[in-house]
């Protein structure tokens, strides 16, 4: 019998590997198509790019491994009862439930991975990704200079570049910079480039000019072949990080700081978030159920089982936006979050009902039917 489990298993385990993979390179292209804005608008490196990207894996591939583990499972039993290697099981005194182990087995496992991946892995990933937009979003010097338009990166200062080529070079710079004390200063530049010099970024212009009023109206003027200008009195920012729910862990999604104005208001989206974390690895095993449902919890055909398969991908597709919907109505009642672990548990037990409930007759009945039997083996 172990034999046969480690075969049943087998069968099983290769399409959902491919299945994961397979539709998790298709959300891991979406999200980074969405992320190509990193690279174009604010100058960041492909490094930068691949970063944000792969930190983004394990929510997508909590979001897809339900629907993978569908995919996979369906196909795998459909193969094995349509060449009847489980008619077989059934007829060798494998009792449903040895059939069926293996495949809850892995629904267990994939479950227990995917709790693992919501509870420390996500929030982990999720909080560097922040981070390191954050980091992006305020970084005035790779957002300094667009080609052919007047920014503003910082208050009091407006810059204003003619080009940019493939290698940095700033050609025919502008820089407008208004003072405290009523005073403004302008500079121009052939060319210029961003560099850093210790550990802060400074702009460093070639040929060009400087000319600086002061707040009693006298005009400065200079000339320079090389001028290095400061940027980092602008980078300095009182902005902090700010963590949203999907980046927190379990223990400050159910036991937030009330002292925190965001998080007191937030209090019910928290609750939510955090029983969502709880949840969201059952539906690896609603659905591992489901499709045993679709495969076993009927009669053997010949000619496949499109018909129920096409009704339980319908159903798993129902089950899991309802879900979605119960996890946002629970953001503003709080007591819905119950139905966040019945829809789950509800729909698995339905199914393991529906494949307890069949008889074994529909499959083969050595007692009863002993021709069919002989014409199984024949066949």
């Amino acid at each position: 019998m172990r034999l046969i489990d480690r075969y049943l298993l087998r069968q099983l385990l290769g399409p959902t590997v491919m299945a994961t993979a397979a539709l998790t390179a298709v959300a891991l292209l979406s999200t980074s198509l969405s992320q190509l804005d990193i690279i174009v608008s604010q100058r960041q490196s492909a490094l930068v790019f691949l970063q944000v990207t792969l930190l983004a894996m394990p929510q997508l591939i909590n979001m897809v491994m339900p629907i993978a583990l569908l995919v996979a499972a369906l196909v795998a039993l459909n193969r094995l009862h349509v060449e009847q290697e489980i008619v077989v099981c059934f007829a060798g005194g494998m009792s449903r439930w040895r059939v069926i182990a293996p495949a809850l087995r892995l629904g267990g496992v994939v479950t227990l991975i995917a709790l693992f991946m919501n509870l420390w892995v996500q929030p982990a990933a999720s909080r560097q990704m922040r981070e390191t937009l954050f980091q992006v979003r305020t970084d005035l010097a790779s957002t300094l200079v667009r080609e052919g338009e007047f920014t503003e990166p910082a208050p009091g200062l407006t810059v204003y570049a003619q080009s940019v080529d493939s290698g940095g070079l700033i050609h025919n710079l502008f820089i407008h910079q208004t003072k405290d004390d009523g005073g403004a200063t302008t500079y121009t530049a052939d060319e210029g480039r961003v560099v850093k010099r210790g550990d802060k970024p400074v702009l460093l212009m070639r040929k060009g000019s400087n000319q600086e009023f002061s707040r009693t109206g006298v005009l400065n003027f200079l000339s320079f072949d090389e001028y290095v200008f400061d940027l980092s009195p602008f980078l300095e920012s009182d902005e902090l990080v700010h963590y949203k729910p999907s980046d927190r862990y379990l223990h400050e999604l159910f036991f937030p700081d009330l002292q925190q104005i965001w998080e007191k208001q937030n209090r019910d989206k928290l609750l939510a978030e955090g029983n969502a974390r709880l949840t969201t690895p059952l539906y690896n095993l609603t659905f591992m159920s489901f499709a045993l449902l679709a495969i076993i919890g009927g009669g053997f055909s010949r000619l496949g089982y499109g018909r129920r398969i096409a009704i339980i991908g319908a159903t798993a597709v129902a089950v899991r936006i309802l879900g979605f919907v119960i996890q946002a109505a629970s953001e503003s009642e709080p007591w819905i979050n119950v139905l966040q672990y019945v829809v789950p548990l509800g729909a698995m037990g339905l199914a393991l009902r529906g494949i307890f409930k069949q008889r074994v007759s529909r499959f083969i009945d050595i007692r009863k039917r002993p021709a069919r039997i002989a014409g199984l083996k024949t066949a």
